[in-house]
């Protein structure tokens, strides 16, 4: 059984990883194209560009990462709580690191979205979805599935 949950849980984490890595290719083109035309300072792209990326992570990490029927209002405003201090943290930090210090723009945004995947895996397994993951309709169709195998081979 043990060996079962310590599958699952490098499943989900691979999962999320993925999930997340194609929520950096939606943040890193809606931060380059505001970038690249708008003429915009750093940090109205990273936060517009961040804002989009969160969307897009949180729908798709709760239904097929976590797996979670829990309530979605609540479970965005648990993220929304994440995002009120991790935002204006790497705000400020990125637009320091970019405008002051002079550091490339999209290594500031690759250091933020590194820091963003492995915090918000954390706090999504730990606080978010705690106690209430593998509940939703494409779980239950897996233990489905589970229960009918086990009971053919048995």
């Amino acid at each position: 059984m043990e060996d079962n949950n310590n599958k699952r849980e490098i499943v989900r984490a691979v999962k999320f990883v993925l999930i997340s890595v194609s929520a950096g290719i939606v943040e890193i083109a809606v931060f380059a194209l505001l970038n690249e035309f708008t003429g915009l300072k750093y940090w109205p792209c990273y936060l517009t560009a961040l804002i989009a990326s969160v969307l897009w992570n949180f729908t798709i990490n709760r239904r097929y990462t976590f797996k979670s029927a829990k309530n979605v209002p609540r479970a965005m405003a648990m993220v929304f709580a994440f995002y009120l201090v991790f935002t204006p943290a790497t705000t400020i930090l990125g637009n320091y690191l970019a405008e002051t210090l002079h550091w490339n723009e999209y290594l500031v945004t690759g250091i933020n979205m590194a820091l963003n995947l492995t915090l918000e895996y954390l706090y999504d397994t730990f606080v978010v979805y705690r106690g209430d993951m593998d509940n939703n309709d494409i779980a239950e169709k897996e233990k489905q599935k589970q229960k009918e195998k086990a009971r053919k081979e048995a």
